[in-house]
């Protein structure tokens, strides 16, 4: 067992409700309400902006070239990400501009900026583990939505999305993340150590969750 499994294990109720939440659930189903869609990929283009200011402090924070070219590859997996958000956000006719002016939510506020607190108050590897439930969450979420072969029709409305974080170069992104994880993890924790860590793990689980929530509230 990694340590991203252990820290699974020790917030199994708080996971569960995250990687299985009703938003999930609806858009594996392609029932999700647009306008919930619509509001989730505004508020996450927002939240990749943040996210990629974490990336950067996390190759600030590294000691090592190794560790600094984790944090590159996985600020170019965000900056990649982005993408995707302008590609559908354009087919409702929102530009770039139009995404960036919107207002954050608090619940975009509360996630991006506990992680930005982890990385500047903590070291490293803390940073990483408050990290974690996003960069290797959505790939266990995309696993899981295309689980057993299966395949998503043509016209299913979140196919693109699903596709793009059960894909092979999103899924290398995350293992590259869990692997780096599980390094750190060997270097500087203790089993002492262990109980924090699992908190700030916890805590970011459940608010990703609050992040699906945001978008079914907001998108009724």
């Amino acid at each position: 067992m990694d340590i991203f499994d252990r820290l699974k294990a020790a917030a199994a109720d708080d996971w569960r409700s995250y990687v299985d939440h009703s938003f999930v659930r609806q858009l594996g189903a392609g029932t999700l309400p647009q306008d919930a869609f619509r509001t989730y990929l505004v508020q996450d283009y927002l939240f990749l902006i943040q996210f990629s200011r974490a990336w950067a402090l996390a190759a600030y924070k590294s000691r090592t070239l190794e560790d600094i070219r984790a944090a590159q590859a996985a600020l170019e997996g965000i900056l990649n990400e982005t993408e995707l958000h302008v590609r559908l956000c354009g087919r409702w006719g929102l530009s770039p501009a139009d995404i960036a002016a919107a207002p954050e939510h608090q619940a975009t506020i509360a996630y991006t900026r506990y992680v930005l607190d982890c990385g500047a108050a903590g070291d490293l590897l803390e940073l990483h583990v408050a990290l974690a439930p996003c960069v290797i969450g959505y790939a266990e979420i995309g696993n899981a939505l295309t689980a057993n072969g299966r395949e998503l029709p043509g016209d299913h409305p979140y196919r693109e999305w699903i596709l793009e974080y059960a894909g092979e170069a999103y899924q290398g992104v995350a293992s590259a993340a869990r692997r780096h994880l599980d390094q750190l993890a060997a270097r500087s924790m203790t089993e002492q150590r262990f109980s924090e860590l699992a908190a700030i793990f916890a805590k970011a689980t459940r608010l990703e969750a609050d992040f699906w929530q945001m978008g079914l509230d907001l998108g009724r």
